[in-house]
């Protein structure tokens, strides 16, 4: 596979978890809220929709170590994800969250268990085959394909329902799904090496502390941008009376700014270094989010949106190559999984969160809540970035 047709496969990859990502985080609440749940049981779906993003140590585990029947450690394993979502999907317009929150939740979490399959996998293939020099460069490429799959799935899925259906929407997202199942087809999986087998001794890299705050981070940014993400569709609701038509311009808006952010984020850590590219995401979030509380008028609403995206990307990216660059060849999918999952454990609680946040206390305190919880960043930075023996997090 040449370079262009591997950067394709990871993009389309990441185009499809977009796709579903953005769903889950600005247009399914108002789906829900057209059935006449509150943004309690809202959050609460959120969080039971990242539960499987948690249990990503696990496949990475399985990926790891199992290779399956025969056909490869990664390569299966994101064609049951891919499935697995695509079923998942056709699904949603048959169950009815008001008369079935129970089988919805469980569906919206057999769902994103494929994606979470498929997105685990997808990151121990470009672990296995990325050189240390093209780690920024390919984490941008993944985060911006996941963000143009905001762009042009968000617009549409309005436009879709505006039109035509929510049923519609949904199929929609499912033929997006199976877009990268022959490049997938197409991919041939690097010779495992003496390098790069399974060690269970390599789990002593989560006994630092550096490691550890470094999922931290990953934990806090995540809970921030996500939680964020999920309120800016309901509030602009409540301020304007949007269509669902325009709350998708307002996602792909969103999305433009993350394309921007992340590809800007892989050349920063590059050029500037780790530490002053972390220091620069957490301050452009603070500033961004804080930012949103303000929107009193649909122009600026358009501006500080695409803004927040920009940070959204920013901080995800420069997040994902630090992480890439500190996980260990004997568990790759496994340790960078890890460090993910407790990054999504994050999103989960901040769906949650943020959706009481807004209930108890209304959008705009919320949104300065969520702003200032990036200073808790702060502390974590000396652990992070200290001195440390054979650690490219010393880089600066």
């Amino acid at each position: 596979m040449n370079k262009n047709t591997r950067y394709a496969l990871f993009a389309t990859l990441y185009l499809a978890q977009g796709a579903i990502m953005s769903y889950f985080t600005s247009l399914n609440a108002l789906y829900l809220q057209s059935y006449g749940l509150g943004l309690d049981k809202i959050g609460l779906i959120g969080t039971i929709a990242m539960i499987p993003f948690v249990l990503k140590i696990f496949f990475g585990l399985l990926s790891d170590k199992v290779n399956f029947f025969h056909l490869g450690h990664r390569k299966p394993y994101i064609l049951i994800g891919l499935v697995i979502q695509i079923l998942g999907l056709l699904l949603v317009p048959m169950i009815n969250p008001a008369r079935n929150f129970s089988l919805w939740a469980l569906n919206a979490f057999f769902l994103m268990a494929g994606m979470a399959l498929y997105d685990t996998c997808t990151d121990g293939l470009a672990l296995d085959t990325t050189a240390p020099e093209d780690e920024g460069k390919i984490q941008g490429i993944m985060v911006a394909g996941r963000a143009l799959g905001m762009v042009l799935i968000s617009s549409i899925l309005g436009l879709l329902v505006d039109k035509i259906s929510w049923t519609a929407a949904f199929l929609s997202l499912a033929v997006l799904t199976a877009v990268p199942i022959p490049l997938v087809l197409r991919t041939r999986e690097a010779e495992e090496t003496v390098e790069k087998e399974f060690n269970w001794a390599a789990f002593k890299e989560f006994k630092k502390f550096a490691i550890i705050a470094l999922g931290l981070l990953g934990a806090l940014y995540s809970l921030i941008i996500n939680g964020t993400s999920q309120l800016v569709n309901p509030f602009l609701e409540q301020q304007f009376t949007i269509s669902y038509t325009t709350a998708g311009i307002v996602a792909s808006v969103l999305g433009m700014g993350i394309v921007v952010g992340s590809l800007a984020g892989g050349k920063l850590v590059d050029r500037i270094g780790q530490k002053k590219s972390v220091q620069l995401s957490l301050l452009v979030t603070l500033v961004s989010v804080a930012a949103l509380s303000l929107i009193n008028i649909p122009l600026t609403a358009w501006i500080l949106v695409f803004i927040f995206g920009l940070a959204f990307g920013l901080y995800e990216t420069v997040y994902f190559a630090i992480a890439m660059r500190e996980t260990n060849q004997h568990i790759a999918a496994t340790m960078f999984s890890i460090l993910m999952a407790v990054a999504n454990l994050g999103t989960g609680i901040g769906l949650g969160l943020s959706g009481a946040l807004a209930e108890g206390l209304g959008y705009k305190t919320a949104f300065l809540i969520l702003a200032l919880l990036n200073l808790l960043a702060i502390p974590l930075l000396p652990a992070i970035f200290g001195k440390r023996q054979s650690s490219s997090l010393t880089t600066d």
